[in-house]
């Protein structure tokens, strides 16, 4: 199971956010190359990067900050984020992307984003499935979809998608644990699909289970800031 640490930028700062509340704020670091940096001599690989700016934006404002991490670490980069134009995807894969999560704008247009899916290849376009209850969630997290979760894995699934981000909004930046049961459910139902955890992985028991759970990857944020996973800990999952 790939573990990806994340930072949220907002004004090119690093940042953390509470159920996805831009007025419950909380900025950790003003240099997210030096956050990327420190990860990386930690063990890690791979870094989650959301360009939070440009998810209300509803366009990419954090090129220039993906571009210097790119640059200057050899992480794997998922960068998220107000991509909602072939033209910003083709942008942000310049910057030095290796994979583009598609949240919102995988809602909003399927027929857009199953365009990406036979262009850039499926590896490259991760699915962003933000829940809250039964439904996807739009909007940087705030308007609620009539999506249902299953609904959209299932016909992404069928267009073609492998991955997917699955971030439990109600969870995110809470440390209360992820959603262990949702999860449980979708390798149930969808055994063939890769799934990422996200929102709520708060100590390294919750890595383990949603390892036994079969997760390809869990993402973990405001742990890593707030010490409920310590580095040691993350050292030595990052080496499992």
């Amino acid at each position: 199971m790939n573990i990806l640490p994340a930072i949220d930028l907002i004004n090119g700062s690093c940042v953390r956010l509470t159920g996805g509340d831009f007025a419950r704020q909380t900025t950790y670091s003003a240099d997210p190359l030096a956050q990327a940096q420190h990860f990386e001599q930690l063990g890690a690989t791979r870094l989650h990067l959301v360009d939070l700016d440009g998810a209300r934006a509803r366009e990419p404002r954090q090129l220039a900050v993906l571009e210097r991490i790119a640059r200057h670490t050899k992480l794997h980069i998922d960068f998220g984020g107000g991509i909602q134009t072939t033209l910003a995807a083709e942008q942000a894969f310049a910057a030095g992307a290796a994979q583009l999560t598609a949240g919102s704008i995988a809602a909003r247009e399927p027929a857009l984003v199953g365009e990406w899916l036979a262009r850039f290849g499926a590896e490259r376009i991760i699915i962003g499935a933000d829940f809250k209850g039964e439904h996807i969630a739009v909007s940087a997290w705030t308007e609620q979809s009539d999506q249902t979760l299953t609904g959209f894995i299932g016909a992404y699934l069928g267009a073609g998608a492998t991955t997917f981000i699955c971030t439990d909004v109600s969870r995110d930046g809470q440390l209360q644990g992820p959603a262990t049961e949702t999860y449980t459910a979708l390798r149930q139902q969808f055994p063939a699909a890769q799934f990422v955890a996200s929102g709520g992985v708060t100590t390294v028991a919750d890595v383990a289970a949603l390892r036994t759970l079969g997760m390809s990857g869990a993402i973990i944020g405001k742990a890593l800031y707030e010490g409920t996973i310590t580095e040691a800990e993350l050292r030595a999952e990052l080496a499992e």
